[in-house]
């Protein structure tokens, strides 16, 4: 009987060291899990911003565009020179397409007309937007200062020609705000278009855009 008493403790005291162990390599375990959860949460987030970021929250160009130039107040001397000391307009029809989620809001825009590199005309029109995925039309009005282009030593060629090769300029400087993310956005186009004297229509226009962040 003494012999089988002794023994009895001996076992009860195995059986609780295993017990503990193996409530500890469980526990072990169970953090391990826990731990590679929290990281696959945190990586599928991580992935799921920068996707949202360059793609629903990405800033894409606005287009700027000249629809049509027409030519007003333009008197000729024998249908052919133009009269010295009268200023000639040129109206642009000027589209701006926001291809965002969000409204593109603009400052003063500008328009200056150059004439083989010199000035020759400029005008400002005043601040405004384009809603979202909207296309927004304005007409920019610029008065031609023709004394400077009557002074030009490119003129006679062009006048033997029949075309007046001139530059336009646009400028478009606003900010763009999708939710969380704002932009300063510059929008630049420079048209070469050449100006038939006789018909007073703009016979070849070709346009390219930039825009600046």
């Amino acid at each position: 009987m003494g012999e089988h008493e002794q023994v009895r403790p001996l076992a009860l005291v195995g059986d609780r060291q295993s017990s503990d162990e193996g409530a500890s390599l469980h526990q072990k375990k169970r953090g391990k899990k826990c731990c590679a959860f929290t990281v696959a949460i945190f990586v599928i987030l991580v992935i799921a911003i920068v996707v949202v970021r360059f793609t629903v929250f990405r800033v894409k160009d606005p287009i700027i565009k000249m629809n049509d130039v027409t030519v007003t107040r333009l008197e000729l001397t024998n249908g052919t020179i133009p009269k010295p000391g009268v200023n000639i307009s040129l109206i642009a029809d000027v589209s701006v397409k926001n291809p965002n989620l969000a409204s593109f809001k603009y400052r003063t825009t500008t328009t200056t007309l150059y004439y083989h590199g010199q000035v020759v005309g400029e005008a400002r029109n005043g601040p405004g937007h384009a809603r979202a995925r909207k296309t927004m039309r304005m007409n920019v009005t610029v008065d031609i200062i023709l004394d400077r282009i009557m002074s030009n030593p490119s003129l006679n060629a062009d006048f033997i020609s029949g075309l007046l090769s001139m530059n336009a300029y646009t400028q478009v400087p606003g900010r763009m705000k999708i939710v969380i993310v704002k932009r300063n956005i510059v929008v630049k186009m420079n048209c070469s278009m050449a100006l038939n004297i006789t018909n007073q229509q703009v016979q070849t226009q070709e346009c390219k855009q930039k825009v600046d962040y």
